[in-house]
């Protein structure tokens, strides 16, 4: 078992429309459609996987895109910002980009000694992008292929959160900085990963976050195969968390538990990955459901919203 959590496997959030969803993400943040299907647990409802060109573990942004969800609000014991890797020099190209699009941004300012934007999607999701040297190179594909950065918290309780992130996940304390009138505390993986930063975020006057479109639903973290997490659940349990039993959700397996500031936490598998039931080069272009909703399928497209996907 590795000593430290490797970093973000994906990150899950709630949306309102599908269409709007997939214009922002695709047309907007270009990121790859890997995988279009449904809600286990609400097969009425779509889920969206976005990342890059293979699905890999790190780059992968989810969303339940809720036709008539009410807006949600960010606050505490919940995950307040999700932030991809740009490579040193290529933050100028995005700013250049949403400035085409006559998106509105917040930036560029400078956090940690790195440059960062934010961009507020359909919903008010707040996503960063954040100048790196550690970003993965692209391989070109038009996607971005960087994966995560980091993710912010806005934990209920920062000191016992602080605690689980680096006495039992391993990561290491890189220090606190003012951000505006908040505070930001960082801890970063071992690994060097994508996604191996998680910052917590405590602000001067704190607010009662609302689950709803625009908000995190859950943060998932990498465990290298089925072996792995097991250890992890095992490492988990004897610390005091009450974890769940394994779950099947086809492209991965995956436990959760809610850490000590209320944001629920989840480790998923790197395998089997995203093209156990479509090639990569197919990856996103039809709806893909478990086997046992199969029975169900014409019902289920009936239901669900009609979609196009960008170019």
């Amino acid at each position: 078992m590795a000593n430290s959590i490797r970093g973000l496997h994906h990150v899950t959030a709630i949306s309102g429309a599908p269409q709007d969803n997939l214009d922002f993400m695709i047309g907007t943040l270009r990121q790859r459609f890997v995988k279009r299907t449904v809600n286990f647990d609400a097969p009425d409802t779509y889920h969206f996987y976005y990342g890059d060109r293979l699905g890999s573990p790190g780059t992968i942004m989810t969303y339940f895109p809720f036709v008539d969800a009410g807006p949600g609000r960010a606050g505490s014991g919940m995950a307040s910002s999700v932030a991809y890797a740009v490579p040193r020099g290529g933050l100028d190209a995005w700013i250049d980009h949403f400035a085409f699009e006559a998106l509105d941004f917040e930036g560029p300012h400078e956090r940690f000694g790195e440059r960062v934007v934010a961009i507020r999607a359909p919903d008010g999701l707040c996503i960063e992008l954040i100048e790196t040297e550690h970003a993965v190179a692209s391989d070109g594909d038009g996607c971005t292929d960087d994966g995560f950065h980091s993710v912010t918290l806005e934990s209920a309780k920062p000191d016992r959160t602080a605690q689980l992130l680096v006495d039992v996940f391993g990561y290491s304390d890189a220090g606190e900085k003012s951000d505006g009138e908040a505070k930001r505390h960082r801890f970063i993986s071992a690994s060097g990963d994508r996604g191996s930063v998680v910052d917590l975020l405590t602000p001067s006057k704190p607010t009662l976050g609302r689950m709803g479109a625009g908000t995190i639903h859950h943060v998932a973290f990498r465990a290298e195969d089925d072996a792995d997490q097991l250890e992890w659940r095992e490492r988990l349990g004897r610390a005091g968390y009450d974890v769940t039993s394994v779950v099947d959700r086809q492209y991965f397996n995956a436990i959760y538990f809610r850490e000590p500031g209320g944001v629920l936490f989840e480790i998923a598998t790197d395998p089997p990955g995203f093209s156990t039931d479509e090639p990569v080069e197919a990856l996103g272009k039809s709806l893909k459901l478990p086997p046992k909703y199969e029975a169900s399928r014409e019902r289920i497209e009936r239901a669900l919203p009609e979609i196009r996907v960008p170019a």
